[in-house]
């Protein structure tokens, strides 16, 4: 007979009474989901997803459970550090410094900086999560040459949205998961949203609702999907107007919708030749007109929409009393897409996607849209004092990201899918894709990006902002660009995020000027966060005639041994996110749900035991040391104590700060109020976030509801209550395309490259073009097209030094269709040669059945340079793993009598990571490795040698394998046994 152990000698599996747990918010990634963190003493025993938090729900991903190994990281910077005086930048020789000489030495030189020409610096941002922050910093500075991740990130998706319909994909709105039942999901890798996109598609499945997938490769998201359509890159724009197509066609488009929330009814004026063509027909007030069918004559839209017996025309073209030609918007648009141009057998074999295919989807659509509608019983009113007793859903949704914006031509494809929103009336109603608070904004916000700047003196207005019109561009009396980076010049008039890739390249050659001093803040610009990597490198060491470097001082700031810290000449440590207080506030980029305005704070969970500080606190520190005015006192005494002081009490307006919950002196107000000293422990006692939920009522038809649209004129969202019509035709793009025909009367650009540019990529209305660099190059030497995603356990080079995350992936491949490599004689795990016409890698290829013929991928930021991110010298990461980024440029190729014009969208800047073109062959035998290959990066001051192997735990762990004699015998233990 077996003897049963006594419960007092099983193992404790957790220490309970020596436990406890902090609330914060996760940074593995750009979800900000809330965690729960489970601490034994200063040590993290585990992570988990907070069940209260509006974004994740407790759910949590791998990313997020694997906080632990960040926090463990051998990466960690421990201490200032500066450049060894007469050593080589790159060579990583550095001594500690302490924080009052760091900042003292950096302070005085940001002090002449500001007090002669406040241009001199450059302060740019990578996935920093704090740029209401940053910005405010540089506005105060004076300098208009900051931006953050943005332009190379997602810009065209949120300049496409914010110039159309008001809001947009990516973080600005999500898909309304509880009622769709037609899902299309366009250029959408796994590491995007990640949580809240896994519980969205399984609210989806679970319903039974059609999820379609866009994209030229099946992994992740597009695994699950029920369709997917494996289309080429770059495409996705065309095949976006073909449905277009197909629905004007088929009469499958929602009137109603079109005439009561679009600009489709107004008049566009039919002048050609003269500054008047193409811009919208305005009465002397300015006031928008219409075609009144009842009187035959214009009438103002406006009053239109308020007026039953105005009944303006969606369709028809006219001439006015005084002569002058004009047609509906509507009429354009028809004769635009209805175009054989865009039929689906004259799209099928560019595109990827057979005709048949095009016609069924889009005739999908319009079925559920029109014949499936939903409705919710909820009474609103719109803005024109109009009752409506329910809200009608158009049920088909929509989300696209990274593989639509990060093309040459992803401003008007992001602009073209939005158009099959509007058409199908599915914008923000039941169903369809819908903003999340601040969102909708006026067309387009009203911030205008700031031009004058004065020694020690803050901008007027933030560095970055919406251009409206030629008169907004941030160019010289000659037109020539202001900024470093050439953002808001003809070059790039739209660059709402700025161009983050251009800022080492150009200001190494001194166009348009030369820097003094750069500051780089979680931004690994000389590995996988610049395109040309291998160039940038030597960019960065480059020095002059009389051998200084040309860019004269660069500093960093980030919490690990990236790359890019030994290019750096000072280096100051960053914390991790568990170690500091931080804000995701309402000004940047919140939390918002689509029925909820959130956001959230960090708080550290574990002590701090490096020398290092928060570069939040670093800022502030900084900013008061150089008398920002905002930061100071009348008296001359500083404002604020600290970060928290500053977070607490400065107020963009008054009563608008940069947290929304638990406002006024004592805590009892939300989104506008006092200062409230206790607001900090406020958010820590509800679990580091806050919501408003709004009422049922102001829940859908947001740009036109009237109450929420007087709630967030209230709160600071927009300036004013009146609608956010829809754009279909943009008067703006028409203005810079005017300029670029000599017809406007304005600004205009002197360059016949620029010229070109604005009349062949501004069309006012949707459009497709083949992206830049696939106009440039030999398209059958170089057949392939090359793009990159991030891995769903991977987010940027921060998780690829994971020692957990290492385990799932160390080595990436890349990725080609099996037939296609079959065909060309390469086996699987061969290593093989890619070209492009810039560069040079060779890598080890896998084949898979899921990927479009004419495309290779590849998993972004696995390749590291040997020594980085605490990682041995022999990691597979630098050994096996490669970068694309050695295979692009950051300029397009050469054509004759051109200057060099950026790798980028013509309209924003968006860099276009995914124009690649390229040529695949297999290496020679004896050929393997990684190449290009790059020196060992050097060990910082301090820093041990990377462990070989790295275990965690709080205490002894439990073994626990146990034999079966002992399974059968004591079988489960009760609930009130466990340990």
């Amino acid at each position: 007979m077996t003897t049963v152990a006594p419960m007092s000698d099983l193992p404790e599996f957790e220490k309970h009474d020596e436990q406890t747990v902090k609330m914060t918010t996760c940074y593995m990634c750009a979800c900000r989901c809330g965690i729960k963190v489970t601490m034994e003493g200063n040590e993290i025993r585990f992570i988990q997803g907070n069940p209260d938090h509006p974004i994740n729900k407790g759910v949590l991903c791998a990313k997020g459970n694997a906080g632990i190994m960040k926090q463990k990281s051998p990466a960690k910077l421990t201490q200032p550090l500066v450049r060894k005086a007469g050593t080589e930048r790159g060579d990583g020789e550095f001594e500690p410094i302490s924080w009052d000489k760091a900042l003292g030495l950096l302070t005085e030189r940001l002090r002449k900086i500001r007090a002669n020409d406040p241009k001199r610096l450059a302060f740019f941002t990578g996935r920093d999560q704090m740029q209401a922050l940053t910005g405010f910093w540089a506005s105060q500075f004076g300098t208009i040459n900051w931006a953050a991740h943005g332009g190379f990130c997602s810009v065209n998706m949120a300049a496409g949205g914010l110039y159309m319909t008001g809001q947009s994909f990516w973080e600005f709105g999500d898909p309304d998961w509880d009622h769709a039942k037609y899902f299309m999901l366009w250029g959408v890798a796994e590491d995007h949203a990640s949580n809240p996109i896994k519980i969205g598609l399984e609210k989806l499945k679970r319903r039974g609702a059609k999820f379609v997938a866009i994209n030229p490769v099946r992994t992740g998201y597009q695994a699950i999907a029920d369709e997917w359509v494996g289309i080429r890159p770059g495409t996705d724009g065309l095949l976006a107007l073909s449905f277009a197509h197909v629905l004007l066609k088929n009469e499958q488009f929602d009137w109603e919708f079109l005439t009561r929330y679009t600009n489709a009814t107004q008049l566009i004026i039919d002048a050609p030749g003269t500054s008047k063509n193409g811009l919208l027909l305005r009465d002397e007030e300015g006031e928008l007109q219409v075609w009144n069918q009842a009187e035959d004559s214009v009438a103002s839209w406006t009053e239109s929409s308020h007026e039953n017996d105005i009944e303006a025309a969606l369709f028809g073209e006219y001439t006015t009393a005084d002569g002058v030609r004009v047609k509906t918007v509507m009429t354009q648009l028809a004769e635009k897409y209805l175009s054989e141009e865009y039929a689906p057998e004259n799209v099928a074999e560019t595109v990827g996607v057979d005709a048949e295919t095009i016609e069924r989807l889009a005739l999908e659509m319009a079925h559920v849209a029109f014949q499936e509608t939903i409705t919710i019983d909820t009474p609103w009113t719109d803005w024109t004092g109009r009752h409506h007793e329910k809200f009608i859903g158009r049920p088909v949704a929509m989300h696209a990201m990274r593989g639509i914006s990060a093309h040459s031509n992803g401003f008007q494809t992001c602009r073209s899918i939005h158009l099959l929103q509007v058409l199908l009336g599915a914008v923000d109603c039941p169903g369809s894709h819908l903003a999340k608070p601040p969102f909708p904004k006026h067309i387009a916000p009203p911030i205008k990006p700031a031009r004058a700047m004065a020694p020690d003196t803050p901008l007027s207005s933030p560095p970055l902002g919406f251009p409206m019109s030629p008169e907004d561009l941030v160019v010289d009396a000659n037109g020539e660009p202001l900024r470093i980076d050439k953002a808001y010049s003809w070059e790039a008039p739209i660059a709402n995020h700025g161009m983050m890739h251009m800022v080492i390249n150009n200001a190494v050659k001194g166009d348009p000027y030369p820097i003094d001093t750069l500051i780089l803040f979680m931004a690994n610009m000389s590995w996988n966060s610049s395109m040309n990597t291998a160039e940038v490198q030597d960019m960065l060491r480059e020095k002059d005639e009389y051998g200084d470097y040309k860019l004269p001082f660069i500093v960093t700031s980030d919490a690990f041994h990236s790359e890019m810290v030994n290019y750096s000449d000072l280096v100051l440590p960053d914390t991790t996110y568990l170690e500091r207080f931080d804000t995701i506030s309402m000004l940047d980029r919140p939390i918002s749900e689509p029925h909820t305005a959130s956001d959230a704070i960090r708080q550290p969970v574990v002590d701090l035991e490096r020398d290092v500080r928060p570069w939040q606190e670093v800022l502030i520190d900084i900013g008061t040391r150089l008398e920002f005015p905002a930061l100071m006192n009348p008296d001359g005494s500083a404002r604020f104590a600290d970060y928290k002081d500053f977070i607490t009490n400065w107020e963009k307006s008054p009563g608008i700060g940069f947290l929304a919950g638990w406002r006024g002196e004592t805590g009892e107000e939300s989104m506008v109020g006092a200062p409230n000293p206790d607001q900090w422990q406020a958010y820590q006692d509800n679990g580091c976030f806050f919501e408003h939920h709004l009422p049922a009522e102001q829940r859908y038809y947001r740009f036109a509801n009237k109450d929420y649209l007087e709630w967030s004129k209230s709160v600071g969202f927009n300036a004013h209550t009146g609608p956010i019509v829809m754009e279909l035709y943009s008067e703006v793009l028409q203005k810079f395309r005017l300029a670029g025909q000599g017809l406007y009367d304005g600004p205009q650009p002197v360059h016949e490259e620029d010229k070109q540019r604005l009349v062949q990529y501004f069309d006012p209305l949707p459009d497709w073009y083949v992206p830049l660099e696939e106009q440039r190059v030999d398209n059958e030497q170089y057949p392939f097209h090359a793009v990159n995603q991030r891995p769903m356990f991977m987010y940027h080079s921060w998780d690829s030094q994971n020692a957990w995350l290492r385990q799932i992936m160390a080595q990436n491949y890349l990725y080609m269709n099996r037939q296609r490599g079959e065909q060309m004689g390469i086996e699987d795990l061969s290593w093989v040669w890619v070209e492009s016409h810039h560069g040079k890698i060779r890598c080890q290829l896998k084949l898979m059945e899921g990927c479009n013929p004419d495309t290779v991928w590849t998993w972004n930021a696995i390749g590291k340079q040997s020594g980085a991110w605490g990682l041995s010298a022999d990691a597979p990461e630098s050994q096996k793993g490669f970068l694309m980024n050695h295979l692009i440029s950051e300029l397009l190729p050469a054509k004759d009598g051109e200057r060099g014009l950026s790798n980028s969208d013509p309209v924003t800047g968006q860099a276009a990571w995914y124009d690649l073109k390229v040529k695949i062959y297999p290496a020679a035998a004896g050929e393997t490795g990684s190449y290009p290959t790059f020196d060992t990066i050097k060990r910082l001051p301090d820093v041990a040698e990377a462990p070989t192997v790295l275990r965690y735990h709080t205490h002894t762990p439990v073994n626990l394998e146990r034999s079966f004699e002992d399974a059968l015998s004591r079988g489960h233990l009760s609930s009130g046994d466990k340990r």
